[in-house]
């Protein structure tokens, strides 16, 4: 096998309190590197604890079960990308993001535990709940979305669902008034603003929001 990422091999094992886990990484590629692996059952077969889990990932229990080690494998071209590395005692290391390089480790972290798609009362649902709570914090203060202009949000709900201009018509009116506002040339009433959201699913709160053509 092909493994590459083998940086967030080397940067767990020599942080602090996890040198310990040096050794058993190690070894595993040692292993997998030599392994022939072509199908999940493959991996199963040679380590009989890994768990299986959606898009082909494989989770490694690591010295006795103290680490989780989390790859994604390409089985026809025989890669192996190494996604994670963390403690079972997942409780104990949340820490609080205030810089970038906290952010972009917290994203590995919750990028991994999606991936496993753990259950809410587990550890892992858990550590996602909190580590989600803390990325959307940092996100909704550093990389914030304005929210979209109302007609663009229609317009884009009209292609996701095949919608012609006439399909508005229920929502906003006569078709000579559907064609004004998406023209800009008026503007979305309380009652339309009602209708789009329930029928169309487009938050309110987009809805009410001025419109800014965008200029020629």
């Amino acid at each position: 096998m092909q493994i590459v990422a083998l940086r967030n091999l080397e940067s767990y094992w020599q942080q602090p309190n996890r040198s310990d886990a040096a050794g058993a990484l190690k070894a595993w590629f040692a292993e997998a590197k030599l392994a022939k692996w072509t199908c999940p059952q493959d991996v199963k077969n040679q380590y009989t604890n890994a768990s299986i889990i959606a898009n082909n990932r494989v989770v490694f229990n690591i010295k006795g079960n103290d680490y989780r080690l989390i790859v994604a494998i390409a089985y026809r071209m025989q890669y192996v990308y190494v996604k994670f590395i963390g403690t079972r005692s997942l409780k104990m290391e949340i820490k609080a993001i205030r810089t970038e390089a906290d952010y972009l480790a917290a994203l590995q972290q919750v990028s991994a535990l999606i991936d496993i798609d753990p259950a809410a009362d587990s550890l892992e649902g858990e550590r996602l709940d909190v580590l989600g709570t803390l990325v959307q914090a940092y996100e909704a203060k550093h990389y914030p979305i304005d929210p979209p202009d109302p007609i663009d949000a229609i317009k884009f709900r009209m292609e996701q669902s095949g919608m012609t201009v006439k399909d508005l018509v229920p929502y906003i009116g006569p078709l000579n008034r559907v064609y004004e506002v998406l023209s800009y040339k008026r503007s979305l009433s309380l009652s339309m603003i009602r209708r789009l959201s329930e029928g169309l699913h487009i938050p309110a709160e987009v809805l009410i929001r001025e419109s800014e053509p965008m200029a020629a």
